[in-house]
């Protein structure tokens, strides 16, 4: 299999949950044996061009005049042309079965490449604007975004979403037939987050021995309810020494820093800003447990990076994350928003050691069984397979015909002339 992934991140640009899937996704296919191009947004520390683990990386770089990412709707406009100059030069000399686009922010560029290049393509949605405003679009741009990530899942032969939450969501939403979509979960290297050697070394530096580290990993926006966090540590003032390390930037983070002033937890509440792999990798594997406290949630990768790390995890009841965190096996959950009962979670958790135990055991489990990458890279080869086959099966032979025939390939021209095309 030959495919191209367009991804508006991919390392060493990490934002988000996306970024990691699609990294993890793509190496996986590589792994597996198939032919994989990405192309993503540029990097200052990273080339234009170059082939990391197996995987063929080029970064597209913005257009004079640069506009801030603030701008969001001009700047995927602009973003996405480079995008698909970039792609173009590639497919130009280079054969792909499948165009894989993730999310809104590459739909321009993909369903251009889709219908120049007469390609079957295949999105994934790993959220919605809809979902992440709780059901309601509160500006024309949230209505614009929305009625991009429609189109895309229109253009789109089928349609990714990472849990059964986002399937049943999408198709509500954007009225997407249920035949046209294929749940396939986020998955996680198990192995990258076994204990490091000098964890307790590590938990010496960022607490003191009695206090007990609370940890939080993600974007810093309202949808993912690190406020609830904020609003729930008060009440464990009386029983419970700790430190709250949160890891993520966001246009959230002013306001979280300000509400930990306002509530007195300055100096047990740290902000970590972005921190890389390595380091994130230490936070988990040292922390008591870990929160994922999201008021909205299309799946939880953080979820199955906290069960990788050997830690105990306490989830909102809410979305994506109620197929991962099964209360009381896999971890605790919480109702969503609501302070005391996270704070009741909690103090459960970190006076419990035999619970503490048995779910992290399960937790782990769970994922051997499900959520390798092998197994998501062997499920999307699955779909890429019938996306193809789905778009042959609705077009005449003579309709088949590539750009490069038009733009005057000779020996392809030759072919395509010889066949009626």
């Amino acid at each position: 299999m030959r495919t191209l992934i367009l991804s508006w991140e991919y390392p060493p640009r990490i934002v988000g949950g996306l970024g990691r899937h699609v990294h993890r996704l793509s190496t996986g296919l590589a792994e597996a044996g198939h032919e994989v191009h990405v192309v993503t947004r540029d990097h200052p520390d990273a080339p234009h061009e170059e082939t990391v683990d197996g995987v063929h990386i080029v970064r597209a770089g913005e257009y004079p005049p640069m506009i801030s990412f603030d701008q969001l709707v001009p700047w995927v406009l602009q973003f996405n042309i480079a995008v698909q100059e970039a792609a173009t030069k590639l497919l130009l000399d280079t054969e792909v079965d499948v165009v894989h686009a993730h999310d809104w922010l590459v739909a321009y560029a993909a369903a251009a490449v889709k219908n120049c290049f007469d390609l079957p393509l295949v999105s994934t949605v790993h959220a919605t604007e809809y979902g992440r405003h709780q059901g309601y679009l509160p500006g024309p741009m949230n209505k614009l975004i929305h009625q991009v990530e429609w189109w895309l899942t229109y253009e789109a032969r089928r349609v990714i979403t990472c849990s059964e939450y986002m399937r049943d969501q999408v198709h509500e939403i954007f009225q997407l037939p249920s035949p046209k979509q294929d749940v396939i979960p986020n998955g996680v290297d198990v192995h990258e987050f076994d204990r490091p050697a000098d964890v307790e070394e590590f938990r010496a530096r960022i607490a003191s021995g009695r206090e007990k580290i609370i940890f939080y990993a993600g974007r810093l926006e309202y949808e993912k309810g690190v406020q609830t966090v904020l609003e729930a540590l008060p009440l464990l003032l009386e029983h419970e020494e700790f430190r709250f390390y949160i890891a993520g930037v966001g246009t959230h983070a002013d306001e979280l820093k300000a509400h930990a002033e306002r509530a007195g937890l300055a100096d047990r509440v740290h902000f970590l800003g972005f921190i890389d792999e390595p380091e994130l990798r230490m936070y988990y594997a040292a922390a008591d447990l870990a929160v994922v406290p999201s008021l909205y949630e299309p799946f939880g990768m953080v979820a199955l990076e906290t069960f990788a790390s050997g830690t105990p995890c306490i989830a909102a009841d809410i979305g994506g994350l109620r197929e991962l965190v099964v209360h009381e096996a896999t971890g605790l959950r919480f109702t969503p928003g609501d302070p005391d009962s996270l704070a009741g979670m909690i103090r459960r958790l970190l006076t419990d050691k035999r619970l503490d135990r048995r779910l992290t055991l399960d937790a782990r489990r769970m994922l051997d069984e499900q959520f390798s990458w092998r197994t998501i890279a062997r499920r999307t080869v699955d779909v890429y397979e019938r996306a193809i086959a789905e778009e042959h099966a609705l077009k005449r032979p003579e309709e088949r015909v590539p750009l490069r025939v038009l733009l005057g390939r000779s020996e392809i021209l030759g072919l395509a002339e010889g066949t009626g095309a």
